[in-house]
């Protein structure tokens, strides 16, 4: 029996085999990978797309940025959370926006490469991330391109460096201990 005819006729070496696995599109959203985990919904945008994505997801109903912040992956670099058309840098933006009509939030992450720490700016789409941006800007350097005040906003004027940077030296301050009086 091992001779005899398949029951659908012969099979052909160019069509493809039924047992074999079709791999899925990966969902997108305006352009922008989707990754779900749970009820969460992550969107990976590049940088050039940025401000094409939340103008976008302004227009469906996300108004609100929420949060956005900058993350130094310098000593993480291994981090399993990124898909694999996504290549990871050095540094990150994270950006969160809510949309009250829908009860729905979204974050976006941005990958960010260590020899051009750009981003462009949210602030004319959001007014709200001014501060925000000139946050992650003092503490990790990323630049804000369009930014109408990128000024330092936690640290003083005259300090030298992003100190939450993970190449960042941690400086000492010397204690100084005053000798214990031996009169009494």
């Amino acid at each position: 029996m091992a001779d005899a005819p398949a029951e659908n006729g012969p099979v052909d070496a160019d069509t493809p085999d039924a047992a074999a696995e079709v791999i899925p599109e990966p969902e997108r959203l305006h352009g922008a990978l989707v990754v779900r985990v749970g009820d969460e919904v992550i969107l990976h945008a590049d940088r050039a797309g940025l401000l094409d994505l939340v103008t976008k997801l302004r227009a469906d109903g996300y108004w609100q940025c929420i949060d956005l912040f900058g993350v130094d992956y310098l000593t993480h670099p291994g981090r399993g959370t990124l898909p694999a058309e996504i290549a990871p840098e050095r540094f990150e933006v994270v950006v969160s926006l809510l949309n009250h009509n829908a009860a729905s939030r979204v974050r976006i992450r941005v990958q960010v490469p260590a020899d051009d720490p750009t981003v462009p700016t949210l602030f004319k789409l959001h007014p709200g991330t001014e501060a925000m941006e000139r946050e992650a800007w003092d503490l990790f350097g990323i630049v804000f391109e369009g930014h109408p005040d990128l000024t330092r906003i936690l640290m003083p004027d005259e300090w030298s460096g992003h100190p939450l940077r993970k190449d960042y030296s941690i400086g000492r301050i010397p204690v100084q201990f005053k000798a214990a009086r031996t009169e009494r």
